[in-house]
C-alpha cells in the first residue's frame, strides 16, 4: 500500500528534483536571489524562510512537494551565510521549512492532504462541500497567520544562531549553467502542472514523476546516472512507504474507527455545553492521530461526523471543521509524514524535531485554541 500509494511517487518525484536542484547549482543561485536581505540576520533569515513556505502553499497543493523543492534551497541558503552543519541555526532554518510548510497550510484549500482527504470525504458522505474563502476565513488567521508568526519566534528560541553570519551579498552570483537553465524550465512547468490541477485534473503525483524522469533522461543531463546512484537517499523513501503502509493498515482495518468509538463512549458528551464538547471533539481527534497519523484522521473521523454531531449537539459542519484544528496541530513529528521527511533530508534528528512540535503543541492549547474558539464564535460557528 505504501509503495502504491500516489503520496509515494509524488515523494519520489521531488527527492530527484530536489537531487538536481541541488547539484547543479540552481538551488545557490535561488537562495542567493530569494533570501537577499538588506540587513541580514539568522531572524530575518527564518521569517524570510516562513514566508517562501506559506506563500508557497497558496499555488503548490502538495506538502511534500513544496519541502522537497526548498529543502535543497534552504540548505543551499545555510551554506552560504556559514551555517554549516552541526549548528543550531542551521536546524532552525530546516525546521522551519518543515513546520511552516505543513503547519499553516492546513487553513489553506487544498495545500496539503489532510485538506484534501476532509473535502472529498465531507461531500462523499454527506453533501457537505468545502469552499475555497469560507474555509480560508475560518482557520487561516489564528491557526495559519499567528501561528506562523509565532514559529518564527519558538524557532528563534529554541535554535538561535550560534555566531556571526557570512555576509555574502556583495559577491557576484556564478553565472547559471546549462543544466541549472534547464531544470529552472522544467520546475517552472512543474509548478504550473501544480497550481492548476484542478483544472487540468492530472495527480501532483504524476507531474512529480513526469519532471524525475525528464531530470534522468541521458538526452537532457541533469541527472547523471553517477549523480544519482550516489547522492539518492533510498532510507527516507523507504520509511514513507511504511508509514503510508501503516496508515492504510489502521484504516482498513477499522482500527480507527474502533478507537473513534471507544472515545465517544468514554467522554459521554451532552447537548448544551458547546464550549466542552468542542474541546472534547478535539481530544478525541488528537488521539486518533497519535494511532492514524494526521493524514488519515479525516478518513476516519469525518464517517463518524453524524454521530459526533448527534452527541455534541452541535451542527455538522461546525464537527467538520473541527478536525482543522487537530491535524493543524502536530505533537510528535511522525504524525506529519512530510515534517519527517524533510527532517531526514536536513540532517534533524528526532530530539530536535520533537522540541518543537512539544512547544507549538502547548502554546497551541494555551494560546491559539482559546483565540481560535473567539473567532469561531465571532463568524457564528459556535454559539
Amino acid at each position: 500500500a505504501g509503495f502504491h500509494s500516489a503520496a509515494w511517487w509524488l515523494v519520489f518525484g521531488g527527492a530527484v528534483t530536489g537531487l538536481a536542484v541541488r547539484t547543479t547549482g540552481l538551488g545557490s543561485r535561488i537562495a542567493a536571489t530569494l533570501f537577499s536581505l538588506r540587513r541580514p540576520t539568522y531572524a530575518r533569515y527564518v521569517a524570510s524562510v516562513m514566508v517562501a513556505c506559506v506563500g508557497l502553499a497558496f499555488v503548490m497543493p502538495s506538502t511534500t512537494g513544496r519541502i522537497l523543492l526548498l529543502i535543497p534551497i534552504v540548505l543551499a541558503l545555510a551554506d552560504r551565510v556559514g551555517l554549516t552543519e552541526g549548528h543550531r541555526g542551521r536546524t532552525g532554518l530546516v525546521m522551519m521549512v518543515a513546520a511552516a510548510s505543513y503547519m499553516p497550510p492546513t487553513t489553506i484549500l487544498p495545500a496539503n492532504i489532510p485538506n484534501s482527504v476532509l473535502m472529498g470525504a465531507a461531500d462523499s458522505f454527506y453533501g457537505v462541500k468545502l469552499h475555497y474563502a469560507p474555509y480560508l476565513l475560518l482557520h487561516f488567521p489564528v491557526l495559519g497567520a499567528l501561528k506562523a508568526v509565532i514559529l518564527v519566534w519558538v524557532i528563534c528560541r529554541l535554535f538561535p544562531d550560534d555566531g556571526p553570519l557570512t555576509n555574502t551579498s556583495s559577491a557576484a552570483p556564478a553565472p547559471l549553467t546549462t543544466d541549472a537553465r534547464r531544470l529552472s524550465m522544467l520546475l517552472a512547468l512543474a509548478l504550473a502542472g501544480f497550481a492548476t490541477d484542478a483544472w487540468h485534473g492530472i495527480s501532483p503525483a504524476w507531474i512529480s514523476v513526469a519532471a524525475a524522469i525528464v531530470c534522468l533522461l541521458p538526452a537532457i543531463h541533469i541527472v547523471t546516472p553517477k549523480t544519482f546512484t550516489e547522492q539518492m537517499h533510498i532510507t527516507p523513501l523507504i520509511y514513507v512507504a511504511g508509514f503510508l503502509g501503516v496508515g492504510a493498515v489502521v484504516a482498513d482495518t477499522g482500527l480507527g474507527e474502533k478507537v473513534a468509538r471507544l472515545c465517544l463512549d468514554a467522554v459521554g458528551m451532552t447537548p448544551g455545553t458547546p464550549a466542552i464538547n468542542a474541546a472534547w471533539l478535539i481530544a478525541i481527534g488528537a488521539a486518533i492521530g497519535l494511532v492514524a497519523t494526521l493524514p488519515g484522521l479525516p478518513a476516519v473521523l469525518t464517517p463518524l461526523a453524524g454521530q459526533l454531531s448527534t452527541a455534541s449537539g452541535l451542527p455538522l459542519y461546525t464537527v467538520l471543521m473541527l478536525q482543522v484544528p487537530v491535524f493543524s496541530t502536530v505533537l510528535l513529528p511522525y504524525q506529519s509524514p512530510p515534517m519527517m521527511i524533510a527532517m531526514h533530508l536536513g540532517g534533524v534528528g528526532m530530539r530536535d524535531g520533537t522540541r518543537l512540535t512539544v512547544v507549538m503543541t502547548l502554546i497551541t492549547l494555551v494560546v491559539l485554541f482559546p483565540l481560535d474558539y473567539l473567532w469561531w464564535r465571532v463568524l457564528g460557528m459556535l454559539p
